[in-house]
């Protein structure tokens, strides 16, 4: 396992400038491609959406709900990953079309806009891999540190994982409630419950379009269609959930303590970024499919940046990293996924507390 690299005085410095130079260069080349790539996709949602719950509403035979399935699930994929988090981002605000405006987009998942703006784009890409301050790193359910304090309930993170996995969406869409901090008794009933309100409301939303509204279209097809909805969901939440947790949990990517960034600076923000992150190497269709989390690193750096630009950027950053003896974290799905369930189990167990600055 790579050491956790610290740059000071002349070298920091130095690696700042580049990758601002990096960032200028592509915010100001934003523009028309990136606003027909956001477009075709909306297309190829509204297809595959289309096309799927036509699949198991009309369709004969097994063959045809296992076709209806996989094009629902594609549309729910992509619709969440390529379209709504880089949406939420702000990656498209710059277009000034309605469809594409962080503001007011709302996507076909349990969780609430304005919950995922609070807990993903401010908790957790501010405070990136932050024990304590992150809620991201083990969404609350797992260690994944040895900065993280070990119970006998550790033990059963790998079956936790797996629940976690399967129903990832409503792992999300819980996060902001703060349900740990309401159990402990230090969230008042009054702000539980204006908590709750949304999160209600979304969720009932959810719930009626895919499992009441769609299987009652279709009369006597309906349970094929509600179990086609809910296979769906679950092949979302599962691939959602790999390319998430291979993007944050590799064996490889480090944890910070609050004293360690207290007096950060942006280069220092930029290098944690960097080793607080982790790459997947495939196509370009593996790519849109992880909705260009595959660049984990490159995200971290620039959250809103049109995200095909990842792809383009990835070997000018890593050439930078390389110069400055930075490891830079990828490899393929297999690979970083074997190292997420091995750092899951490695951590469910006592572990001896290193010190702080060379934790990982």
């Amino acid at each position: 396992m790579s050491s956790k690299i610290r740059l000071e005085g002349e070298a920091l410095a130095a690696f700042e400038a580049e990758i601002e130079a990096l960032r200028r260069e592509q915010y100001a080349d934003v523009g028309a491609r990136d606003a027909r790539h956001i477009r075709r996709v909306r297309g190829v949602v509204q297809g595959t959406a289309i096309g799927g719950r036509g699949l198991l509403m009309f369709g004969v035979g097994p063959l045809s709900w296992i076709a209806g399935v996989i094009s629902l699930a594609t549309a729910k994929i992509l619709e969440n990953m390529e379209i709504g988090h880089n949406v939420l981002h702000g990656q498209y605000d710059w277009m000034n079309d309605p469809g594409f405006d962080s503001r007011t987009y709302d996507w076909d998942i349990a969780c609430t806009a304005d919950n995922w703006r609070q807990s993903h784009n401010i908790d957790h890409h501010d405070h990136t891999n932050i024990i304590g301050k992150d809620d991201d790193f083990g969404y609350g359910m797992l260690r994944l540190s040895e900065q993280q304090k070990w119970t006998p309930s550790c033990l059963l993170q790998p079956f936790s994982y797996l629940v976690l996995a399967l129903n990832f969406e409503w792992g999300v869409a819980v996060q902001n409630l703060k349900l740990g901090r309401f159990f402990k008794g230090r969230m008042k009933m009054p702000e539980f419950r204006e908590r709750m309100r949304p999160f209600l409301r979304k969720a009932g939303r959810q719930l009626f379009k895919d499992y009441v509204l769609f299987p009652a279209l279709a009369f006597w097809q309906w349970p094929r269609v509600l179990l086609g909805n809910l296979a769906a969901n679950l092949i979302r939440n599962v691939w959602t959930n790999a390319i998430i947790f291979c993007g944050h949990f590799t064996e490889e990517v480090k944890t910070y303590t609050r004293r360690e960034v207290a007096s950060e600076t942006r280069g220092q923000w930029y290098l944690r970024q960097i080793q607080g992150s982790s790459n997947l190497e495939g196509g370009r269709w593996f790519h849109v499919m992880t909705g260009h989390l595959s660049h984990q690193i490159e995200h971290h750096l620039f959250p809103d940046l049109p995200a095909p630009r990842y792809v383009e950027i990835a070997p000018r950053l890593r050439e930078i990293c390389a110069r400055y003896g930075i490891h830079y974290n990828t490899g393929g799905f297999w690979k970083q996924y074997a190292g997420v369930l091995a750092r899951i189990v490695r951590y469910a167990f006592p572990t001896r507390r290193r010190a702080a600055l060379g934790a990982a």
